[in-house]
């Protein structure tokens, strides 16, 4: 690893170790009830601790808090006016980016039920959940479970970690899951059981808004399987790789400029083979994302003789996206026109 991306990993470790002990401090303080939007709980390996957060405890919503956009998509649509949800990850930053403050984790300990991806995604999960007291309540569910992990190239993952900066991601699959609409379905089907499971004075009403936004799901999957099958070309060049499940279920070839982050750095010899691979195969795009720089994919678009177009991991909205009322399913709609245009 190279000396900033040591500096950047200690840097990191060290403001989440401080973030976790000043949480302790301000739970210690509040007695572990009380404040704004929470709860109180016990965390639980997926189980409900009793009464949960304070929102169930008085007789209020549940309060849910989801680690990143997708979920916050997920516990909305199906929580609807049901739940209180809140979401760590502020509109228009890149969640790799992101780390948690002490104030997260005194909401997660006071919440009803957390919610976070897994698979590795959100490196620093682990860590700040330890931080939460044992009578703290709050079921927490990884919305990952049940879908087939993609495993991560042994080489290529040693490879990245020559050069590591501090992503977060933990493990040895790739944790970009909700990319495909199908991970998002199941995902969508454990983020319903949770619901239910710490409120099932609602459960019908989350099965019927569950039913509701699975259709939106499907229709997205079949559009996806319908206007991706006949297409000539299978190759998609992205800036990030994170696309391998969208790729796996659609039967495309992801080949990515940098790793499983954005600020993974590509390597001179890297870059001169994508460049080639473009020359070579008449690739006519290269992707980008809206969440992070698109210099260097501008940058190789010229020197191949390529253009650029945007594919949205919809790891998070832009604040324009979140005023224009986008949501995932209809980002990912745009990703679909987009790679139409490319692998045509």
């Amino acid at each position: 690893m190279h000396d900033a991306g040591r500096r950047s990993v200690k840097r990191k470790r060290y403001a989440l170790a401080s973030a976790l002990l000043a949480a302790a401090m301000l739970l210690a303080g509040c007695g572990g009830a009380g404040g704004a939007g929470g709860s109180g709980g016990s965390a639980g390996g997926g189980e409900s601790g009793g009464n949960g957060g304070r929102g169930l405890s008085d007789g209020g919503k549940p309060g849910v808090v989801t680690s990143f956009y997708p979920l916050f998509f997920l516990a909305s649509e199906i929580g609807g006016d049901r739940v209180d949800v809140s979401n760590l990850v502020p509109a228009g930053v890149e969640p790799h980016d992101w780390t948690p403050k002490s104030r997260d984790l005194v909401n997660i300990s006071r919440a009803d039920l957390f919610l976070y991806s897994g698979a590795g995604f959100e490196g620093w999960t682990d860590e700040l959940l330890e931080g939460i007291e044992s009578d703290s309540g709050v079921m927490i569910v990884e919305a990952s479970e049940g879908i087939e992990l993609i495993p991560l190239d042994p080489e290529a993952e040693a490879h990245e970690h020559e050069d590591e900066h501090d992503h977060g991601h933990d493990g040895s699959v790739d944790p970009h899951v909700w990319v495909s609409p199908k991970s998002m379905l199941r995902m969508a089907q454990n983020v319903r059981d949770a619901l239910a499971a710490v409120d099932p004075a609602n459960a019908a009403v989350y099965e019927e808004h569950y039913g509701t936004l699975a259709g939106r799901l499907e229709a997205l999957d079949e559009a996806y399987e319908r206007e991706l099958s006949g297409l000539p070309r299978r190759d998609i060049v992205v800036s990030h790789q994170a696309f391998a499940y969208l790729c796996r279920d659609y039967g495309l070839n992801q080949i990515a400029v940098m790793g499983l982050t954005p600020e993974a750095e590509p390597k001179a010899q890297d870059l001169k083979r994508i460049v080639n691979f473009v020359k070579e195969n008449g690739i006519q795009y290269i992707f980008f994302e809206e969440l992070v720089s698109d210099r260097l994919a501008r940058t190789l678009a010229n020197e191949a003789g390529a253009e650029t177009l945007v594919l949205n991991p919809v790891e998070g909205l832009t604040p324009e996206q979140e005023a224009n009322g986008d949501d995932y399913v209809t980002i990912m709609e745009m990703n679909l026109q987009n790679l139409k245009k490319a692998l045509q």
